[in-house]
């Protein structure tokens, strides 16, 4: 059996067959897209606003419908491609199980809940969140024109340290930039990692990448990535804590295995623990006075 990272939970059996093939159309087997799209704002609203927990809630939907809209995007633009790649053509669209009006119709109603919560925020952040959704329908495309997706992944990721910061204050603080320029370093560290999971069927139908683009100098490119984003975020994180996650990442490198699919999901997934280290960070040192 190939390599792949679709999967069929428990939570999902009683569902019906269709039902199923919407849940995956979004990714809901797969939630660590959703928590990597989720902890900039979390961070965010940890530095600014660290009780308000209806944000954190609110949040918490929101990248879940809105990481599943980018989802099914990216697989409306992708379809075609990912049928030729041995992880991908599994997918609903590239498996029929889903039609192409069926995933717009989805589309549709995910935007409208993801619309609905964002109307509930403060000014600033509600400009914010329509700004952000064309670097959502743009960013399925990189892939097809520059051999850096990964750094528009990261622009379009991230948008959540800006959206947290301007919920939290009604208006974008400086550390609130610092946050979300780190964040791309974070973005361009573990999608190259990801990236490496597809590089051969990637070649085959032309789809650029990072992965590609650096071969095998990865691991010193990811490292580079990954030291620009702990340097980055110290300046909206003074915290000499940071060096726990900065740990982290040392071991990702060093024990990631850039010829081993599995490894590099593995090592991909590990920065949802990463993510989290930081929140920890940001909420016991007490750094929700910055900005």
């Amino acid at each position: 059996m190939p390599h792949t990272d679709i999967q069929i939970p428990r939570w999902l059996e009683p569902f019906s067959a269709k039902a199923k093939a919407f849940a995956h159309l979004m990714r809901l087997d797969r939630p660590i897209g959703t928590w990597l799209l989720l902890l900039p704002g979390w961070w965010a609203i940890a530095l600014y606003a660290p009780k308000r927990w209806d944000l954190f809630i609110l949040f918490g939907i929101g990248a879940v419908v809105m990481r599943g809209a980018g989802c099914v995007i990216n697989d409306l633009w992708d379809h075609k491609m990912d049928a030729k790649v041995a992880r991908t053509k599994g997918r609903p669209l590239p498996s029929k199980r889903v039609t192409r009006r069926e995933a717009y119709a989805f589309l549709f109603l995910l935007l409208m809940i993801g619309f609905s919560i964002l109307m509930t925020m403060s000014e600033a952040a509600i400009w914010i969140g329509v700004i952000s959704i064309a670097f959502i329908v743009i960013y399925p495309l990189m892939k097809r024109i520059t051999w850096w997706p990964q750094l528009f992944l990261g622009l379009t990721f991230n948008f959540g340290a800006l959206l947290g910061a301007a919920a939290a204050k009604d208006y974008l603080p400086v550390n609130a930039w610092w946050m979300y320029a780190a964040g791309i370093f974070w973005t361009l560290g573990y999608d190259t990692i990801y990236a490496h999971q597809d590089k051969e069927d990637d070649a085959l139908v032309g789809i650029k990448s990072t992965a590609r683009l650096f071969a095998g100098n990865s691991k010193a490119w990811v490292a580079s990535f990954y030291l620009s984003f702990m340097a980055l975020l110290m300046f909206a994180v003074p915290s000499i804590w940071l060096l726990i996650p900065a740990a982290h990442f040392a071991w990702q490198v060093k024990a990631w295995d850039m010829d081993d699919p599995a490894s590099s999901l593995r090592f991909f997934k590990s920065n949802r623990d990463a993510g989290l280290l930081i929140l920890l960070v940001i909420l016991l040192s007490g750094a929700a006075a910055g900005g």
